[in-house]
């Protein structure tokens, strides 16, 4: 089955362009662009139907049905070629639930465990759609040289493996010393042309932004909607998992924004074809030091501001000028949304309790449970609904994070699930003591 997908813009002015395009803003407006697709052809195909046929590629070992992506082809890209897609086995990752957890949180609580992809986050969903448009772009012979992105880590681990797979030249501009090794190391080992910029993550977005007016550099951000194609369908995929039924919260750190437009995306999507008959709420988690959608949800989106954004354990989510800004109002307008920020101390904590459960929490998914917490305690959130907390890295990217945790070395946080090692002499009276007297 083919349908058409195409570039449109936001705004009412509706203006549409073909995905072989090298464009992010609309030509008439400057607002951003999404990608739609032709839903009086998906309709064709009944909800049951759709179920029926991811049921049958869910978690198959052929290609590129064994991605999670790309087993959505058809709500996706669906006229690319298969030989152009450029996969590495993204999606289909842990919907990680515990009784443990749910005590922890006295809540009905799920994480999705996006960070257990090749290059350990989110990013991996949205950059192979990416990718694989430009690849079939070049294969086609369009002019295109290079890929490049301004980046707080993850994004640019992901195009450097995506684009190193394909054998596209990439470009990673990166904000010097604002962030983990775990992400500094991974474009490097892919052979990126990585740029350490003296500047934070916003002033690299400003610069990518100038650098691709360059036709023959093609912007991986995420203010390019291809990116939200993929990103689009984890929520999709964490309905799939909960049997097509639909959470009560979904929570998802918010720091660039293109996140939360593409779960609300994904989520649209199934509520149109009558996969699913309601809609959840989602509520955007930002941290205290980076929180410009949080005041403006505060004046009830009526001035946005940016913010000059403060060094924060969080760093991925260090934005102050987000450039999704527009689709997330409109996401958290369309899905009663809210937004709560967390402060250092706070996050830090989430995640150290969340790690009790058998979890290893980055501290962006930590921002997420703190606000969690946060919202329990104002009622908003009540003890009998369901929620999932979107997960949008491995925690063994910020190892730093957990090891300064433990050791109660953070900066403005009093540590409250601190667990250090015991230093011991090699006796087994020793040992023994030690032992039954914790258990």
């Amino acid at each position: 089955m083919k349908n058409t997908a195409y570039f449109q813009c936001i705004s009412k002015c509706g203006e549409k362009y073909n995905l072989d395009q090298v464009i992010y803003r609309c030509k008439n407006c400057n607002s951003l662009l999404e990608v739609f697709h032709d839903i009086t052809a998906l309709k064709e195909k009944s909800a049951e139907s759709w179920k029926s046929e991811f049921a049958a590629r869910y978690r198959s070992v052929d290609f590129p049905d064994d991605s999670g992506v790309w087993s959505k082809k058809e709500w996706v890209l669906p006229e690319i070629e298969n030989e152009h897609i450029v996969s590495m086995g993204e999606g289909y990752t842990y919907l990680y639930k515990s009784e443990k957890l749910d005590s922890l949180f006295n809540q009905d609580l799920r994480v999705k465990l996006c960070g257990n992809s090749h290059t350990g986050s989110f990013k991996d969903l949205g950059m192979t759609v990416l990718v694989s448009q430009v690849n079939s772009m070049i294969k086609r012979g369009k002019p295109v040289k290079a890929i490049a992105c301004a980046s707080t880590g993850d994004t640019s681990a992901a195009l450097a493996a995506y684009a190193a797979k394909a054998d596209i030249p990439c470009v990673i501009l990166l904000p010097k010393n604002k962030i983990s090794l775990a992400q500094l190391i991974q474009p490097v080992a892919n052979n990126a042309l990585v740029l350490s910029l003296n500047t934070d993550f916003d002033g690299c977005m400003e610069i990518v932004q100038k650098l691709t007016l360059e036709k023959e550099i093609y912007l991986a951000n995420s203010m390019n909607s291809l990116r939200i194609e993929g990103q689009k369908t984890v929520g999709i995929e964490v309905i799939q998992q909960l049997n097509w039924q639909v959470p009560d919260w979904f929570i998802i750190p918010g720091g660039n924004l293109g996140n939360v437009s593409a779960l609300g995306r994904g989520i649209s999507l199934l509520y149109d074809l009558g996969l699913i008959q309601k809609k959840p709420r989602i509520a955007v988690a930002q941290t205290q030091k980076a929180n410009p959608l949080y005041l403006a949800y505060k004046n009830g989106f009526e001035n946005f501001k940016p913010v000059k954004a403060g060094q924060t354990l969080a760093s991925a989510i260090q934005i102050g000028n987000p450039v999704s800004i527009d689709k997330a109002v409109n996401t958290l307008k369309e899905f009663n949304g809210i937004v709560e920020q967390a402060s250092e101390d706070e996050l830090s904590n989430a995640a150290g309790l969340a790690d009790k459960s058998g979890l290893f929490t980055d501290p962006h998914t930590g921002v997420a449970l703190a606000a969690l917490l946060k919202l329990k305690n104002q009622n908003i959130i009540t003890k009998d609904e369901s929620v999932v907390v979107i997960s949008t890295a491995n925690g063994l990217k910020f190892a730093d994070f957990k090891v300064k945790y433990h050791e109660s070395s953070l900066d403005d946080v009093t540590v409250k699930h601190q667990n250090k090692p015991l230093e011991l002499d090699s006796e087994i009276d020793e040992v023994r003591k030690a032992v039954f007297e914790n258990f």
